[in-house]
């Protein structure tokens, strides 16, 4: 495995529809230290935290502050879709609320806030 594969590394996401944001923008994004302290962080205001390798490495092109590209909507949309049932309490296909590749301590309702980043959540590779 290369030092480079054994890296951790981490992406935030924001997005506000009702503030007026057109797409979801990269607020936060590192490798090592920066990537654990985006997790600790994340984690530290109770916002979930999905691990999806792929994304992270897209989103790692992106430049902070910066919307994501209209190539990522859909998968980001996903990601967002898949937050509001979890938070929602909507069951998945199987007829279960499944959250093992995120943690939360989030009570609050999804229309208090902005979507959390993705609605702030990090995103990691596993």
């Amino acid at each position: 495995m290369s030092r480079r594969e054994r890296r951790t590394s981490a992406a935030a996401l924001a997005y506000d529809a009702k503030g007026g944001d057109k797409a979801p923008r990269v607020v936060a994004k590192g490798y090592g230290l920066v990537a654990e302290m985006i997790i600790q962080r994340a984690q530290e205001a109770g916002l979930y935290v999905h691990r999806a390798p792929e994304m992270v490495s897209l989103l790692m092109q992106v430049d902070l502050d910066a919307r994501i590209p209209p190539e990522l909507y859909k998968a980001v949309a996903e990601l967002l879709a898949w937050l509001y049932r979890l938070e929602s309490g909507v069951a998945d296909d199987d007829g279960t609320a499944e959250a093992a590749t995120a943690t939360s301590s989030r009570a609050s309702d999804p229309g208090d806030s902005p979507m959390p980043p993705v609605t702030g959540v990090p995103l990691l590779p596993r």
